[in-house]
């Protein structure tokens, strides 16, 4: 009797893979990934807009206000600045390299409506800046302390001001001076104003021309002597000396040029990141990525052989085309980012997992020589898991791109492209590679070389002791009540440690020369005035010092302070976040987490019957209390970056419940009048390999994190890392026991289960006895 031929697999797969990998490694080689500022290091600052008596504060006027900020933004002479709005009243500028923020901040964010005022007088008298029913006033001569301009109505607005420039003064050549070019209209107003002025006999204060902002004096120059009068200076522009360094130059060409802002601005947040910092993040990172996916790829390997190695190449493969498809989208690189790269990783490994271990089964129930069917098979069973558990995934990180602000959000776009990478790599590369493998005539006659030709020691011990894991429901759900009322008590107890992010306030990182304990710096801190300042060492031997209120000046002096006791003082980060802001992150905090159970409860719903969906959605919610519990009882810090690892947590949970369900799913549709009990428990003990194997992916990749991530990626990892075991407890102990409960409360009717198995049973799930008519005289062993 002929063998019938081996069937190929199609080629469609290999060109699309080497179609990803080419191009991913033509963009890779090419260009390279923006950086966020808490990478490469500088500042940021939000400003919001606000209500004037005469303008309201709208995306139109924020839009105004947008472009008077670039124009003093870029006489800056910043490299690569951002600015853009966010939202309808906000305004993110990015200063890369400015670790000083105040001087930026107070060229940047003046709100006043800049003037041009003509000198009638000096007094000793302070008067007020306020005007006269004239429109005269009096103000301060920053030339001569003590003396007092007193100026003329306004003649010039910022309106007229073309543009101004600092350029070197070509009479004296050591010198700078601005140079103003006027609007039309305005070139004429300015020769009135310096026509009355050359009228004046030298050396009066009525030979001055006055400018200011924000009712303060910028400049006040003097007209030259060779200026006729009665004739001005006339031709549209002019030049301000005063023997001015190239710096100040430069500031005040940037204030008048800037002119007004129509709406008053608010600084809202402001954070610095110091160059050093960032770098030792990138560089702790980085090596976390690679031991975390060394270590996988070893784990894989050791585990599935053959198919493991393969899985293994399509992981660093998986890798470039993460990072070309972030670099192609344009988007930022930030440092919860890059965790979201590394632990994205762990997707990639739960859907290669996941396959291999349905070919395991395939192979071990039927025992043919063609590996290609087994192989074939486990990507076609396992399709509806990874799907399922990916998008559910997808659902968390599109939640935290929509609601978190900064790096957080660069975590949310990385976190969706890792997942999107993750099944091209799993689907389609790992899928091409494997084809090839199991195609070859050396590996066909030696199948123990693939690894699904094993049983594995998960499953080896599992079908020795047979274990019942449903039996004891009740228990494991009385546990599971304990658990949380344990974590519901901290919460309580403990109480949450908000950052400044939900409280707002200020938190600054100083690095010291000299190593300081906590005790030494909090008197330090106390000494300088701030005796109710929280003090803190953190994971790399720098000071944290958190306040509700703390101003540029005073943030200054507390780093003088602690030179003291810790020798030359640097600051690693600032971080300043207004109460209004701070509220608002709050509330996006808990509507992000409420949407994100209603998001997962009505994609699940529609995947499975509610009652599964509902306890999917309850050992969620249950993941959720014990990580914040754990954390209120560990005093550890609440923020955006916890917000993200507890979204993660929210996914990843989901993921290992759905992937349980789904083998509970296709064994009703298989015998829809089944004991639900049995089945479920045969569903846990199926996947249990690919429960054990993929959190050991998982915790190596996460625990590389913790240990070499850094002080910044800490807590992340460890939220992470008790989100996954807690996860993976929850969906035996507290998922499967109370959809069982669900269920023997509200089963379906019997006629409608029966209708919608016979409609939903595709082609390869019929019972085992249809499957035997179908195949009768094909010669095919079922």
């Amino acid at each position: 009797m002929s063998r019938a031929p081996l069937s190929r697999p199609p080629l469609w797969r290999a060109i699309v893979a080497l179609a990803a990998v080419a191009l991913s490694l033509y963009i890779a080689l090419t260009q390279s990934a923006r950086l966020g500022l808490d990478l490469r290091g500088g500042t940021q600052i939000v400003l919001e807009t606000r209500d004037s008596p005469t303008v309201k504060a709208d995306a139109a006027s924020t839009d105004r206000a947008l472009e008077v900020l670039r124009q003093r933004v870029d006489a800056l002479g910043v490299s690569e600045p951002g600015i853009a709005r966010s939202g309808e009243k906000r305004i993110i500028v990015e200063l890369p390299g400015v670790q000083d923020p105040r001087k930026a901040a107070e060229v940047i964010g003046r709100t006043a409506q800049l003037t041009v005022h003509p000198v009638t007088g000096v007094t000793a008298d302070k008067g007020s800046a306020k005007p006269e029913a004239d429109g005269s006033r009096t103000l301060p001569d920053p030339d001569q302390p003590g003396n007092h301009l007193k100026l003329g109505p306004t003649a010039l607005t910022g309106e007229g001001v073309k543009d101004a420039e600092a350029v070197l003064d070509q009479q004296s050549l050591n010198g700078w001076m601005v140079s103003l070019d006027f609007r039309k209209g305005a070139g004429g107003t300015w020769a009135k104003i310096t026509s009355d002025a050359a009228c004046a006999p030298q050396g009066a204060p009525e030979r001055r021309v006055v400018i200011t902002l924000d009712n303060k004096i910028i400049s006040a120059p003097g007209v030259n002597a060779d200026v006729v009068c009665g004739t001005g200076i006339t031709g549209g522009s002019t030049q301000i000396s005063g023997d001015f360094g190239r710096a100040e130059a430069r500031d005040l060409a940037a204030l008048v040029k800037g002119g007004a802002l129509p709406v008053p601005l608010d600084v809202v947040e402001q954070r610095t990141v110091g160059p050093t910092l960032g770098a030792d993040a990138i560089e702790a990172s980085t090596k976390a990525a690679l031991i975390g996916v060394a270590l996988s790829a070893l784990f894989i390997t050791v585990v599935y052989r053959l198919l493991g190695a393969l899985a293994a190449l399509a992981l660093v493969l998986y890798g470039l085309i993460s990072y070309a498809a972030l670099v192609a989208l344009g988007a930022t690189l930030t440092l919860p980012g890059l965790a979201g790269f590394v632990l994205a990783i762990g997707m990639a490994v739960d859907a290669n997992v996941l396959v291999f271990e349905r070919a395991r089964e395939e192979y071990l129930g039927v025992r043919s020589k063609d590996l290609a069917k087994p192989v074939k098979a486990g990507f076609a069973k396992a399709w509806s898991a990874v799907i399922d558990s990916n998008v559910t995934t997808l659902l968390a990180a599109g939640l935290l791109f929509v609601f978190a602000t900064g790096p957080v959000k660069g975590f949310g776009v990385t976190l969706c492209i890792g997942v999107l990478a993750s099944m091209l790599t799993a689907l389609v590369i790992t899928r091409a590679l494997a084809d090839f493998a199991v195609a070859r005539s050396f590996v066909r006659k030696r199948p123990g070389l693939t690894g699904i030709a094993s049983t594995g020691q998960v499953r080896t011990w599992l079908s020795s002791r047979k274990p019942n894991l449903v039996r004891h429901r009740r228990r494991w759900l009385g546990a599971s009540a304990l658990l949380v009322a344990v974590a519901v008590a901290g919460i309580f107890i403990r109480g949450m440690d908000f950052g400044v992010e939900f409280t707002g306030g200020r938190l600054v990182e100083y690095g010291t020369s000299r190593s300081v304990d906590a005790d030494a710096a909090r008197n330090a801190v106390s000494d300088a005035g701030f005796p109710h300042a929280v003090v803190q060492e953190s994971g790399d031997g720098d000071i944290t010092v958190r306040t509700e209120k703390l101003t540029d000046d005073e943030q200054q002096r507390v780093k003088a302070a602690l030179e003291k006791p810790g020798g030359t003082v640097t600051v690693e980060r600032d971080e300043q976040i207004g109460p209004s802001l701070g509220s608002e992150l709050r509330q996006k905090a808990l509507l992000a987490l409420g949407i994100a159970v209603a998001a997962q409860l009505i994609y699940l719903s529609v995947r499975f019957r509610w009652t599964l969906a509902a306890a999917a959605v309850s050992a969620m919610v249950y993941d959720v209390l014990l990580v914040v519990g754990l954390f209120a009882w560990l005093g550890r810090p609440v923020d955006s970056v916890f917000l993200a690892a507890l979204l993660t947590v929210i996914g990843y949970s989901v993921n290992d419940t759905v992937v349980v369900f789904d083998r509970v799913r296709e064994a009703r549709r298989r015998d829809p009048r089944g004991d639900l009990e049995k089945t479920a428990n045969h569903a846990v003990v199926q996947t249990l390999p690919r429960t054990v194997n993929t959190g050991m992916g998982a915790l190596l990749i996460l625990t590389a994190l913790a240990v070499l991530g850094g002080d910044s990626l800490a807590d992340f990892s460890v939220a992470l890392i008790a989100g996954v075991l807690v996860g993976i407890a929850s969906t035996i102990f507290t998922a499967v026991p109370i959809a069982i409960a669900l269920e023997h409360r509200n089963p379906p009717p019997p006629l409608a289960r029966g209708r919608r198995a016979a409609k939903e049973v595709p082609d390869g799930y019929r019972p085992l006895e249809a499957r035997r008519k179908k195949d009768r005289g094909t010669g095919a062993v079922v």
